[in-house]
């Protein structure tokens, strides 16, 4: 083998060729620590590929329309092929690519819940699942995001979220989830906000078909504090127009957290058009009248990104608006349901 030195080495330990054992892990080590560069240049490459696509897009575009509300860009591509849908969903649906959720059910209790990607996951001897913590085990395989697993969540071999704060507390989207009986008519409210100040939005029925989430994409990674404070405000503006919505259904925002939490990947949302849900109408998007779009690929192909200062010009008005209506009022009986900029925040 080029490279090796095999002098000094027993005939004992000497395999084929006169190469030891030892020598051969080495150069495996070795091999391995190349591949892994590969892989992080690669990916590297794809997401600026990917930034470049969508710049071209946006500029050969033509101005936005209003369809149902929601402002769309009708020309823009559809993607025919596994390759292009694939390409788009994870274009808009990005989070860590260094890990994802899969969804599981307890053989014990049939509930289901969602756990790292890991070759090593339930493995006897192996995963300390679920005495460690999952960003603390030692023993860790995790499975990057890749196409394939995209794919295999497309078409039903798995249901697989994503874990939307990055690394560097950041965050290509917001969720906000509505999850109880007045969802429907929260959402609507919600939406008209949405419409009203300009922000475009994408509602998806949830998996029980009991709820929704409304979607917000970026066309650069955002802090995910300022995210968080633009939800927080639309929240809040939704519920000054129209009074007699307590928003109830309100649940929480995605990401769930300004900073990253010690030993952990931040909180993680399960991915729409999940296969056996789609078929019964449950993870796909909705008009502003609720009802699914006829093509989905079509819908989200057209769906606008946010650009950084129009988040962050909205984030600045929550902050502004946050004594005036939530802390020096003492007449109101309004309660923000949001922790990131009205209730905890100072």
């Amino acid at each position: 083998m080029a490279g090796l030195n095999v002098s000094g080495a027993s005939d004992s330990k000497r395999g084929e060729g006169g190469v030891t054992r030892d020598q051969l892990l080495a150069v495996i080590v070795q091999e391995e620590a190349r591949v892994a560069t590969l892989d992080r240049e690669r990916e590297a490459a794809r997401v600026r590929l990917e930034a470049l696509r969508q710049r071209v897009a946006i500029a050969s575009a033509p101005p936005a329309v209003m369809t149902s509300g929601l402002p769309l860009f009708p020309n823009a591509p559809i993607p025919q092929t596994p390759i292009e849908k694939v390409r788009l969903f994870r274009s808009l649906f990005r989070g860590r690519e260094d890990v994802f959720p899969v969804r599981f059910e307890s053989k014990k209790t049939g509930k289901p819940g969602y756990a790292p990607a890991c070759a090593n996951k339930f493995v006897r001897g192996v995963c300390g699942l679920p005495k460690v913590k999952r960003g603390e085990c030692p023993n860790q395989a995790l499975f990057r995001v890749a196409d394939r697993a995209v794919l295999d969540h497309l078409r039903g071999r798995h249901v697989m979220g994503v874990y939307p704060l990055r690394d560097d507390e950041t965050c290509w989207f917001l969720a906000v989830d509505f999850d109880k009986a007045s969802w429907q008519d929260d959402v609507v409210a919600f939406i008209r906000t949405c419409r009203s100040v300009g922000v475009p939005a994408a509602v998806e029925r949830s998996r029980s078909g009991n709820g929704a989430h409304a979607w917000f994409f970026f066309a650069t990674p955002v802090a995910a504090s300022v995210a968080r404070k633009m939800g927080c405000y639309l929240i809040t503006e939704t519920m000054a127009r129209r009074h007699e919505l307590s928003m109830e259904s309100y649940d929480r925002l995605f990401t769930n957290q300004d900073t990253m939490p010690r030993g952990g990947f931040g909180s993680l949302i399960a991915l729409p058009l999940q296969y056996e849900p789609r078929r019964r109408g449950n993870t796909v998007f909705l008009d502003d009248q609720l009802v699914p779009y006829e093509d989905q690929w079509a819908f989200l192909a057209s769906v606008p990104r946010m650009d950084l200062a129009s988040v962050e010009a909205i984030a600045r008005e929550a902050v502004r608006r946050k004594r005036r209506r939530f802390e020096s009022s003492t007449t109101s009986t309004a309660r923000c349901p949001c922790c990131c900029v009205c209730s905890r925040s100072g």
